[in-house]
């Protein structure tokens, strides 16, 4: 198919050729080029009738200022004041040389551990609370120790001892985590709080408390390796979720 624009125009009685015939391709690539080229023009020109906005004052960034210069910082701990509170071996319990913390009664655990604290004048428990603990074994529906846990936390491949004590009094939870150290048992993490919910990710155990009304507290407990204890390693501080948001159990 040939397609022409202006075949001719007559000058003086004659026919003068304008244009040559093209083909049918040639003509859809002048005429594409041509509406693109109006397309381009009607947006630039939309663009040119709007003036530009600010976007409001952009605040200037300054270098923190420290407060009392003068005033020397507190001296770093030494290697063996931090996390070492939490490393307690228990003598009063068999050693176990086969590695398997499983089988230690966790009763006995606790119990041995409650002496072994009152042994050294740091007592976990008051009188009152050791003697609701010494009745377990008699009266297990109301023993304050949970169901033992087991997960590695200290990436030796070997399950930790992890121990839940709960103390009516104020409504918070005792954790307590043992390991086994050249067959010794010995307890490698000891906090508490009013725990929202605890569980293990990656090695790390992690314990939500309530920290106000909106918000919520993260800790992250995980292992050193040169202290030989499990430490916090982060505090993090969330919005407290809605009921709707918060899973089961949590």
């Amino acid at each position: 198919m040939i397609v022409g624009f202006v075949s001719s125009l007559l000058v003086f009685g004659r026919a003068v050729p304008l244009l040559r015939r093209l083909p049918a391709t040639g003509f859809r690539r002048i005429t594409s080029l041509t509406l693109a080229t109006v397309g381009v023009s009607v947006l630039l020109g939309g663009c040119a009738n709007r003036e530009p906005r600010s976007a409001g004052h952009t605040p200037v960034a300054s270098a923190p200022v420290r407060l009392w210069p003068n005033s020397p910082p507190a001296p770093w701990l030494k290697p063996d004041e931090y996390g070492r509170g939490d490393l307690s071996r228990s003598p009063r319990l068999p050693r176990v040389p086969s590695g398997d913390i499983r089988k230690l009664d966790v009763l006995s655990v606790v119990e041995a551990q409650i002496a072994e604290d009152n042994r050294v004048k740091h007592p976990s428990y008051d009188e009152d609370g050791a003697k609701r603990i010494s009745r377990c074994a008699a009266e297990p529906g109301q023993c304050p120790v949970r169901a033992p846990e087991y997960r590695d936390l200290t990436g030796d491949g070997k399950d930790e001892l992890i121990v839940g004590i709960d103390n009516d009094y104020d409504h918070s939870l005792t954790v307590w985590v043992y390991r086994l150290e050249n067959g010794v048992v010995t307890r490698v993490l000891n906090t508490a709080g009013r725990v929202l919910s605890l569980e293990v990710a990656n090695g790390r155990l992690i314990m939500r408390e309530p920290s106000s009304s909106q918000y919520e507290m993260r800790t992250v407990f995980a292992w050193n390796s040169h202290r030989r204890t499990i430490e916090v390693q982060a505090v993090e501080y969330d919005p407290k979720p809605s009921a709707a948001a918060r899973e089961p159990g949590q």
